[in-house]
């Protein structure tokens, strides 16, 4: 018999908020967290709005010497995986420290660690380089950080699958736990990526919306005048553990983590394939794992990027799995509120997923205005819906072609 595998903490730092609460609010009524940038001077960029965190104050959290120590997407990852600690009152000590491991996946780490320090060689000289910078900009600071400041001793790394990223890295480390290397899990991604030259980047590549008239309506999933995603930042992280760990703590389960699927498209770097055949694979692996049907299924948060490519190859990749109960099951992007936060967007939405099997409440898919005929399944549009679903999918896709996808599941006795 398979070990059961749940989430007893969630955390998250977001455009809309600081924590779960203030993000699940955020969500449910189509806040959306764009705005003007505010970290750099964007009047020369094609795109000059994005979905900031705002008033995050790493020295209050953190102190001064800890937080220089720290990238912006390290504070995100430490700030979240504390929220979730807290509710899943998870104490590291002696007897259990080597049982708790830690994953942090990136899908690009410390870049604005690396260009400040460039920075500072060409105008300063090479010896003025900060000597934080590699440990600060490498990926897997943020999983080495946790645990230094926690003292969890078990497996540790780092993710790395582009968008796919927080999917991918709850899903290996609900393998971890199922294969006896740990009893708790201490998992997510965070992303702090809203610097002068990866907003340029994917400007060149076409890739952000450029309504910058409207930023709070420029993400757009789903909607035939769609014309890029809402760049984003922030992290999310939870405390996954097996049921009898679970139990023997007397610890709240949140919900069940069912199966999980990755793949990949094998087709081009940053296009997906036309067909979404990579990602039909992924969720049909998922279902598989959790021992699901299609028409198990109760909710499905898309991936939904807002990009004329993303949002109608996974719309027929649904088509591919579900068949006609692919109009039936309700589908949201709730990147349309939160912004794509890139690495951390998978497991921002595995939290949003989990509120949903606790609430009964489907968020909607803001800016939904224009039907588009390649895109016509039911993506609860504009306005929350109550539902009762017993088990939701997240699906994740990322440059590279890589897929991911979880099911999680209304806690059963």
């Amino acid at each position: 018999m398979r070990m059961r595998v749940v989430i007893t903490g969630m955390g998250c730092i977001s455009p809309l908020g600081q924590s779960v609460s203030e993000t699940w609010d955020g969500v449910m009524n189509g806040r959306s967290g764009a705005g003007p940038i505010t970290h750099f001077d964007a009047s020369s960029h094609k795109t000059r709005f994005a979905a900031e965190v705002r008033g995050f104050d790493a020295v209050g959290r953190f102190g001064v010497r800890e937080a220089r120590k720290m990238d912006r997407f390290v504070q995100f990852a430490v700030a979240a995986a504390e929220e979730a600690m807290a509710e899943a009152r998870l104490k590291v000590e002696e007897g259990n420290r080597n049982r708790i491991g830690i994953i942090v996946g990136t899908g690009i780490g410390g870049i604005g660690t690396m260009i400040s320090n460039y920075d500072v060689m060409k105008e300063r000289g090479a010896d003025r380089v900060s000597p934080f910078l590699i440990p600060m900009m490498i990926s897997d600071s943020a999983a080495g950080m946790l645990a230094i400041r926690t003292g969890a001793r078990g497996p540790n790394m780092s993710i790395a699958t582009a968008c796919a990223t927080g999917t991918n890295a709850l899903g290996e480390a609900a393998a971890q736990i199922r294969r006896g290397s740990a009893d708790v899990m201490i998992v997510g991604s965070a992303e702090a990526s809203i610097v002068p030259l990866a907003m340029a980047g994917l400007n060149a590549m076409t890739a952000l919306s450029t309504r910058n008239e409207a930023p709070e309506r420029a993400s757009r999933p789903f909607d035939r005048e769609r014309d890029g995603f809402l760049m984003a930042e922030g992290a999310a992280m939870v405390v996954m553990e097996s049921l009898e760990s679970a139990e023997r703590r007397g610890a709240q389960v949140l919900c069940e983590f069912s199966g999980y699927g990755t793949s990949d498209d094998a087709f081009h770097v940053s296009a997906p394939v036309e067909d979404g055949a990579g990602a039909a694979l992924s969720m049909t692996l998922a279902l598989q794992d959790a021992g699901l049907r299609p028409s198990d299924i109760g909710y499905i948060n898309a991936h939904g990027t807002s990009t004329r490519l993303n949002d109608k190859s996974e719309t027929l990749s649904v088509k591919s799995v579900f068949g006609e109960e692919a109009y039936r099951v309700p589908i949201s992007s709730t990147k349309s509120v939160t912004g794509h936060l890139l690495g951390a967007s998978g497991s921002l939405e595995a939290v949003i997923c989990t509120k949903v099997l606790q609430s009964g409440i489907l968020p909607p898919t803001i800016n939904y205005e224009f039907p588009d005929p390649e895109c016509d399944l039911d993506y609860v549009p504009n306005t929350a819906r109550q539902a009762s679903p017993l088990h939701a999918m997240s699906n994740s896709f990322g440059f590279g072609g890589h897929n991911a996808t979880l099911i999680l599941s209304r806690p059963s006795r």
